[in-house]
């Protein structure tokens, strides 16, 4: 079912995406050749009109095949050279290589106004100023591997509503009272009540904490955090959800910065970045919290690919502009060949990069 969900997720990402460029080139009147899904080899095609939309075999991604931004002796001074992109004025050419990165954020922007209009779940600690959260509860967050809360049945999502041990329980449940509840008790059973999903029955299940080998403390395996759910009206929503966009797309920049600057010092490491096996597990998890929170997270996502599409990488959208902007402050063009074989490379060095993120997410999985 994970897998799906991702599929899924992926599928309106890169469509959303790919449609930016899609929708700028044809406004311009440039030639579309072909909208994939996916990346080769191709599976299907059906052809509408002069452009053939795709389904390929690596679901990693998509691309749209406009005539003319690869430069040749064809599209640039072909029959059909009044519609190629590379002879159209260059703030067009900027507009149609940016137009899927405004998508994304749009998107992004749209699934968070949902949320708030839905009921967005929402950390106590992250609460907005002058908003009150409602139905708030202990939640489970993640759950360890093997852990004794994996044992019990614990999930990322739950609600822990009751917590006692014989006579002794505790009225005011939090992180703090958890803690100490645990470590007063030691390794002896626990009786925890929690609500999984929309279901507000009660679920009991009996946990044994085991003894932490490093600091000789009892835990069952979990991270939690007090949770609640913000409402918001239309107008408000569209503006919180705006706000929340502009953070995140800061933060995911300079995320995205320490990261390469780590990596060129030498520092960096795969742990601190996840491919599309790792995203299942993760998908999973968010789902668990309800369909609101996944289209959250699938917000994230949405600005995570904007961003990296941003870079002035060969083959990515960002390297493309910083093409344009060469051509521009030079007056001429680069030479067609040159262009084409770094962006080549480039797409390859993106695919080697992807299947050693992938490579990793499998190890960390056996």
């Amino acid at each position: 079912m994970n897998i799906v969900i991702f599929i899924i997720i992926l599928l309106v990402l890169v469509l959303v995406h790919e449609f930016g460029h899609f929708f700028t080139a044809k406004k311009f009147g440039i030639r579309v050749d072909e909208f994939g899904f996916g990346f080769p080899p191709k599976v299907f095609g059906y052809k509408y009109g002069e452009t053939e939309y795709s389904l390929n075999l690596l679901p990693i991604g998509g691309f749209v095949k406009i005539f003319g931004e690869d430069p040749n002796e064809e599209n640039t001074n072909g029959l059909d050279a009044g519609r190629s992109f590379v002879n159209k004025a260059k703030w067009k050419q900027a507009i149609v290589l940016c137009a899927g990165v405004i998508a994304n954020l749009l998107l992004a922007w749209l699934l968070f106004s949902i949320g708030f209009m839905s009921g967005l779940p929402t950390s106590v600690s992250g609460e907005s100023a002058g908003y009150k959260l409602d139905n708030i509860n202990l939640t489970v967050v993640s759950v360890l591997e093997k852990s004794p809360a994996q044992m019990a049945g614990l999930r990322s999502g739950d609600k822990i509503v009751t917590l006692a041990n014989g006579k002794d329980s505790v009225s005011d449940i939090n992180p703090d009272t958890l803690k100490s509840f645990i470590l007063s008790h030691g390794n002896k059973e626990i009786n925890i009540g929690y609500m999984r999903g929309q279901n507000k029955e009660i679920i009991s299940t009996v946990i044994i904490p085991t003894i932490n080998k490093t600091n000789k403390q009892p835990e069952i395996g979990i991270s939690m955090d007090m949770i609640g759910t913000v409402k918001l009206p239309f107008f408000t929503a569209l503006k919180e959800g705006m706000a929340l966009t502009w953070f995140i797309t800061k933060g995911t920049v300079l995320g995205l910065y320490t990261l390469i600057v780590e990596g060129l010092q030498g520092k960096g490491s795969f742990s601190s970045v996840t491919g599309p096996v790792g995203m299942v597990g993760i998908v999973g998890d968010a789902y668990q919290f309800g369909f609101v929170y996944l289209l959250s997270f699938m917000a994230l996502i949405s600005i995570n690919l904007a961003v990296i599409n941003l870079l002035p990488f060969p083959a990515l959208d960002g390297g493309r502009l910083f093409f344009l902007l060469i051509e521009k402050i030079k007056g001429s063009r680069i030479n067609p060949k040159i262009a084409n074989t770094v962006n080549m490379i480039g797409f390859c060095i993106l695919i080697i990069l992807m299947l050693a993120v992938t490579y990793h997410d499998v190890v960390k999985l056996l």
